[in-house]
Formats: structure tokens, sequence, C-alpha cells
């Protein structure tokens, strides 16, 4: 088979994306949906593979910055839209464009790439590491309470139009990105992602609704969600779906989820993306009432191993060298000399023997500070060569909060 693999052009876009949809399922997007995507998508940054005149390959990635451990924000390719032909595959289609992305991204300058996975267990081979989980929340509303903290009845909540109150909400969020390793940092364009409400993607719930936190007439949170309205001959049977709940403090954040928890004619709260230390865990009266469920969100790779360590600061002084293996992108192969503490970090290549051995999707995943190096050691992911240096460094790579992608892209 002879294929031709190249960057997407402007007249090539509606049937890669019609490519996209037929590997996903064949189901058409939601005009708002598609819209959103169509003027996100970065054309000089998406590349398809063509047999013929066909599309059979799509891979793209966004501009993004993410933020790491000590509060700084790292330029990130949001790698996204990966699909190959189902009548293609097994073909190296996959490793082409994965091979043409990160050189790319190294080209660009950028130290990170990012991506959420459909299949998690697809891209390990490319260097991939789960670096962010997520906390699945359905709350028994019926007997659960918020135990809120002092303040939380200072804060004055209102429902807003969920659009007319955009901008409002879109302050806080930029407010808080930096708070927890994981976030993004995005380009113009991406605060119109909270706001996709198609009617036939609503499952029978109420269209997006939206209250803000107000003190001393300023806004300190939000809360946007749905109201699925249910009963049964014994009573109400309604559920909240909450998307978003951010805050600047405590007091607003306590209240947001007081008033989910208690609106009228609803028994259960649901919340699918939330931090898996979410400080609602422990607001709530009766965690086990609460259905946490955990999985793996945001999956990151090295693609400057040097440059991406020395972009975050470190808990503890650590002061180590790293036996790197990375196959697919050899130019991160060998050892560096790891040092920093929680001013900053340096991180260049050394003849120095190892302290510690591991493949870059170790680091991609204990980079955020979210897996740790004990942990990767435990399942025979990291090996120690120097006794001491693997309590030394996963400390370090540690993080105080647990970092998080707050959606998807």
């Amino acid at each position: 088979m002879t294929t031709d693999l190249r960057v997407l052009r402007e007249d090539e876009f509606e049937g890669w994306y019609g490519r996209l949809e037929l590997a996903f399922g064949g189901v058409a997007e939601s005009p708002q949906e598609r819209r959103l995507w169509d003027d996100l998508t970065e054309l000089d940054r998406s590349v398809g593979v063509w047999d013929g005149a066909e599309c059979v390959g799509t891979a793209g990635a966004y501009t993004f910055r993410v933020a790491v451990p000590g509060g700084a924000f790292v330029a990130a390719a949001g790698v996204t839209m990966v699909s190959v032909a189902a009548t293609h595959r097994r073909r190296g289609i996959l490793t082409s464009m994965m091979r043409r992305q990160l050189d790319d991204v190294r080209a660009w300058g950028e130290p990170l790439a990012v991506l959420t996975a459909s299949e998690p267990a697809i891209y390990g081979r490319f260097g991939y590491g789960a670096g962010t989980r997520q906390a699945s929340l359905t709350i028994d509303s019926t007997r659960v309470r918020i135990q809120a903290p002092a303040g939380a009845d200072d804060v004055t909540l209102r429902f807003v139009d969920a659009a007319g109150a955009a901008e409002r909400c879109e302050a806080v969020y930029l407010r808080t990105i930096g708070t927890r390793p994981g976030m993004l940092a995005r380009t113009p364009g991406w605060e119109r992602l909270p706001l996709l409400d198609a009617p036939e993607e609503r499952g029978g719930a109420s269209p997006l609704l939206c209250v803000v936190a107000e003190r001393g007439g300023e806004t300190v949170g939000f809360a946007r969600f749905h109201n699925k309205p249910a009963s049964e001959w014994a009573g109400p049977k309604g559920r909240i779906q909450a998307r978003d709940v951010m805050a600047l403090d405590p007091a607003a954040y306590a209240a947001l989820w007081r008033f989910l928890c208690d609106i009228d004619l609803t028994v259960t709260v649901e919340a699918r993306n939330r931090p898996v230390d979410d400080p609602v865990l422990s607001l709530v009266s009766d965690v086990r009432r609460c259905e946490v469920r955990v999985r793996d969100s945001m999956h990151v790779r090295l693609v400057d191993v040097g440059a991406a360590l020395e972009a975050r600061t470190y808990l503890t002084p650590v002061d180590v060298v790293l036996d790197v293996e990375d196959r697919f992108c050899p130019w991160n192969s060998g050892r560096w000399r790891l040092s920093g503490d929680a001013k900053g970090a340096s991180c260049e290549r050394t003849e120095e023997a190892a302290d510690l051995a591991l493949t870059v999707r170790e680091l991609g995943a204990a980079y955020l500070g979210d897996v740790s190096l004990a942990e990767l050691a435990g399942a025979g992911r990291v090996r120690e060569l120097r006794e001491g240096a693997l309590a030394e460094a996963t400390v370090a790579f540690g993080s105080p909060v647990a970092p998080w992608l707050q959606h998807g892209f």
C-alpha cells in the first residue's frame, strides 16, 4: 500500500473530519459542536494520511500551555482527533502519524505532548504515560449533607443566563488554572466549550443552568449543571448533572455544592470529572454515599526531557541521575542529571553513573505529581540503582494537590 502523509489543507478539511466521525461510530455531531471544532482546529498542526483520494488517517494538535508543579505553564501540543480507518488497520498508519507529530512538536519547541485516550492501551508504546486521573461522583443527596465551613452563609447565589455570565465565569476559571498541575491555559475560543448545550445531547435533562456565587458584589465561583426531572409512585427521583463547579475560596465552593445537593425534587448529584482529591470529598457527611470512581484522564509525553524537567519545581531538594530509555524519540535516551528544589531546577546530560532507570513513559506518568515513582517501581517499571535515590525522587516529584485536566479536547 502506498499512502501520502501530509499537513492538512483547508480544502481537505471536510473529508478529513468526516473520516474522523466515521472512525468514532459515524454519528454526526450537533451543529453547535461541529462549529466549535471547525473554529478550533489548527490546520497547520493537523495531518492526514491519504490512500489515493481517500483519507484514511487523521491527527491534530492544539496549542496549549499546561500548568506544572510550582505554578508555571509549559508549552504543550494537545494531541487530538486521532483516527485510522477500520479498513486500514495494522498497516503502520498510526505509527507514521505519531512519528510525524512528535517530530513536529520537537521542531515547534514544545517540551510536552498531552492527550486524552479513547483506549488507554494505545499510546504507551509512543511514550505517553497516564499523568492525571479524574474522579466521578454519584452523591445520594437524600442521605448526604454538605458540612460547610465558616463564611458559606455569607455567599450569595444567583441564577444567571449561562451564556450571559460566560465572561464572569471565565474570569474565575482564569484565576484557578494555576492552582493545580494539569490545568490548561488555552487559546481564545476555548471559553465556548463549557457552553455547548445541544438539545439532542441532554438525555432528557434541562438546558444548561448556571448559578454564580457572589461576595461583596464580586463573582467568587460558579456552577453549571443540568436538572433531569424524574419521579416514581414513591416520590421524586430527579438528578442534578454537575458539569462545572469552581470557586476562589473554600466557603464559596461549599456554598455551591450545598446548593446542588439541596435542589427540590432531586435525589442524586452526578459529577463526571472532578480531581481525585476534590475538597467536596471532605465536605460530605458520608463519603460512602458518593460512589467515587477513578479513571485515567490526561496522558503526558515528554518530548524534550531536559526542558520539561527543568520547567517544573520539586517539593524537596533532589539531585539524581536518570537513565532514560526512549525508543520512539531517541534524542531523549541517555543519562540526565536532575538537580532542583522548590525554587527551580536544571536537567542536563551527564556521563555520571545512573541512580534510577526508567522509560520516558514512566516520566510522563510521574511528571505532574500524580503517580509516584515508588508506585511505578513497585510495578517493576522504575529500577533503583543507588540506594535511597527512589525515596528522594519520589518525594521531590510529588505535588501538594492532585493534578487535574478540567475538560477534554
